[in-house]
């Protein structure tokens, strides 16, 4: 026991004098004394003047391809819309409902009545609604007056002078008329229309003035007057506006819609 104490003894005083020498050489910096601090240079640093903290690094992921689709439609872009409004549904053309066509409904075709016509007025307005084609739509009847007035020009001395005054007339551009080739009283006298009151007449007669006819008067026949009505079934407003038109070149004439009944 006491060789035990001086060997644990000796030890003692051989550890302690190698402490006291500066350590064995291992664990030299876990008692390497700390650095002053100096205080005055100890300054705070705001929030915005904080250092960057550098991102984490992202582990790498395996990408799935996704399919593309077989075909890409352009489309206009569409507004953003209203809080609440559902988006609207695309229609493909397989599924676009198209409107059947829109059939003329019997309610929108109309009934007319032209005329009275005689004289060169009848064969031209025969040969405008002729050029139509109207068919069974076109009908005629006549209508005869007692009395009725004319444009003329007194009779001339004989043929050759009539067809003179025809000459004159073509050049001022009227292209009504006929020579009168009965015997009588009237022969070689010249008609300008035939008409069934005596204001239309006289309208007429204002209008040949004013292209230079300056021989023509107004008169009523002797005999009686027979005219040419034109009776127009189911047509559509496009040949009343022809007509309308047309009408202008007939002094005289009259153009009327009237109800289908009327014309059957």
């Amino acid at each position: 026991m006491r060789a035990l104490f001086w060997i644990l003894l000796l030890g003692n005083v051989i550890l302690f004098a190698v402490m006291q020498r500066g350590g064995l050489g291992w664990g030299e910096q876990a008692y390497q004394p700390q650095p002053v601090l100096h205080e005055e240079k100890i300054r705070l640093l705001d929030a915005n003047q904080s250092a960057p903290v550098k991102a984490l690094p992202v582990p790498a992921t395996t990408a799935t391809p996704v399919a593309a689709p077989a075909q890409m439609t352009a489309s206009a872009p569409v507004d953003n819309p209203a809080p609440g409004a559902k988006p609207a549904t695309a229609v493909s053309p397989e599924t676009a409902v198209i409107p059947p066509p829109v059939a003329v409904k019997p309610d929108s075709l109309i009934c007319l009545e032209w005329g009275d016509f005689s004289g060169n007025d009848l064969k031209r307005a025969t040969e405008i609604l002729s050029a139509m084609q109207l068919g069974d739509k076109l009908s005629q009847r006549h209508v005869e007056y007692n009395k009725g007035y004319w444009v003329y020009i007194p009779p001339l001395k004989n043929k050759a002078a009539a067809n003179r005054k025809v000459s004159q007339l073509k050049a001022l551009g009227i292209r009504e008329y006929f020579i009168v080739q009965d015997a009588g009283a009237m022969r070689y006298a010249i008609s300008l229309g035939v008409f069934k009151s005596q204001e239309a007449a006289q309208k007429h007669l204002s209008e040949l003035q004013v292209k230079g006819v300056r021989s023509a008067k107004v008169g009523e026949r002797t005999s009686k007057l027979k005219t040419t009505m034109f009776m127009l079934n189911n047509v559509d407003a496009l040949i009343e506006d022809k007509l309308a038109e047309t009408g202008k070149d007939f002094s005289g004439s009259e153009l009327k819609n009237v109800p289908c009944a009327l014309t059957r």
